[in-house]
């Protein structure tokens, strides 16, 4: 059963939320994606917010470029965990998308990663069921693990060519 709903406002959202998926696919944590408007599919969108809890999703992501209203109208329908991944797009390249994805209403937050920032939602969410999941904790950790080794081999790997 899906943990994880990764929603996009349109299919050209697609190439940045792969990267969201990719990282979920890692870690080894069942996801649904989909497509769905809050502008051109309001009701569709609605239903996925109000019953993804009752079919076991336990975080949301949701992607939308240029008015990006999908993540803000995610979160107003359910109490999940709703990130927010603003596309570039549009004459503003995506400030447009970051500005309407952070600017929420007391009450009803929408944590928000940069522009394009999909594989960031992905880490996130896996932070946030490293809360209930202890497996999903210790993958979190081994992952830091190995990115912590990586820099260290690129710090050795500048030094040598010094030499």
């Amino acid at each position: 059963m899906a943990k994880v709903l990764i929603l996009m406002g349109s299919d050209s959202d697609f190439d940045t939320m792969k990267k969201a998926a990719k990282i979920l696919r890692e870690m080894d944590i069942p996801f649904e994606l989909d497509v769905c408007s809050a502008h051109r599919t309001p009701d569709r969108a609605k239903k996925y917010a109000e019953e993804a809890e009752a079919r076991g999703i336990e975080v949301i992501i949701a992607a939308a470029g240029m008015a990006a209203h999908l993540a803000g109208f995610i979160a107003a329908h359910t109490t999940l965990p709703v990130i927010g991944v603003p596309v570039a797009s549009g004459a503003l390249n995506g400030f447009d998308s970051l500005l309407s994805t952070v600017q929420m209403p007391p009450g009803i937050p929408v944590a928000t990663v940069a522009i394009n920032g999909a594989e960031n939602a992905g880490w996130l969410a896996c932070q946030i069921l490293s809360l209930k999941y202890p497996d999903v904790k210790e993958k979190v950790k081994q992952k830091r693990k190995e990115m912590y080794n990586k820099v260290l081999e690129k710090s050795e790997k500048i030094k040598r060519e010094l030499d």
